[in-house]
């Protein structure tokens, strides 16, 4: 398998990346030489109650020699999500990896769950994909080759029991079912193309701010948790390999980087 350390000439569009798992993602892409595109809603800090921006994103990469440009947008928006493709485009070149991170994320169970809450976490965490996909595609073509990798979680696996825990998670795993589907779907379209299509998630539990927030870490013991080097190492694994040779994978981190002997 064709094996590279180095992302030099390289285009990555990482979405959700002002904190957490998408920052980890842009940190490790950069590291490796690509020129890194990034998006979410949080342009400066302070303009959210979590820490962590955009801006601060680009200086951590910047800072250490690399290339990085952040495009602020909604992801629940086609014609943002437009802007956003263009723009990153216009600045860095055609987009050769594309990263979809971004999620926003309710938990409530089924018979009250606000129904437009509904719709936005199936705009943010597929509908948007599957457009961003669309939206790159083109450049990917035209460059030769392209990795897609999207974002999913344990919680896309079906509940065991009885007894069972759910925690009000039902649409949260809708949504990362799906988006596992499209990956395999859309990995079988693009194998002549010469581009990879992935699913990833973590392992373990990674401790971010939003998982603080949803207090999930509380729910989880200590020694299921994950460092977000791993998952940023997967990550990069996955979009570092010949296209025609890692290509529809519903990957666990943990096991990924197991299987190629990868330490992060």
């Amino acid at each position: 398998m064709a094996l590279t350390d180095s992302l030099e000439g390289k285009v990555v569009l990482v979405t959700g990346a002002s904190r957490g798992i998408g920052e980890a993602f842009a940190l490790r892409f950069a590291r490796a030489g690509a020129s890194v595109g990034i998006t979410a809603r949080t342009e400066h800090e302070g303009d959210h109650r979590f820490a962590g921006s955009l801006d601060s994103t680009v200086r951590q990469i910047r800072d250490t020699g690399g290339t990085a440009c952040a495009v602020a947008g909604d992801l629940s928006s086609s014609d943002e999500r437009e802007r956003i493709v263009a723009e990153i485009s216009a600045e860095l070149g055609p987009i050769d990896i594309l990263v979809n991170n971004a999620a926003i994320t309710y938990f409530a169970p089924v018979d009250n769950f606000d129904l437009n809450r509904w719709q936005l976490m199936f705009d943010v965490q597929v509908l948007g994909p599957f457009h961003l996909a669309q939206l790159v595609l083109p450049q990917m073509r035209s460059t030769g080759a392209g990795w897609i990798l999207n974002i999913s979680s344990p919680a896309a696996l079906h509940p065991v029991g009885p007894p069972y825990f759910s925690g009000g998670g039902t649409v949260y795993g809708m949504c990362k079912a799906a988006l596992e589907r499209f990956s395999t779907g859309l990995a079988a379209e693009l194998y002549d193309d010469n581009i990879a299509v992935n699913s990833l998630a973590p392992t373990g539990l990674v401790v971010t701010p939003g998982v603080k927030h949803h207090q999930l870490d509380q729910r989880i013991p200590v020694e299921r948790h994950e460092d977000v080097a791993v998952i940023a190492e997967a990550a990069f694994l996955l979009c570092s390999r010949s296209p025609h040779e890692l290509t529809g994978r519903i990957a666990f981190s943990q096991e990924l980087l197991a299987e190629f002997n990868v330490t992060p």
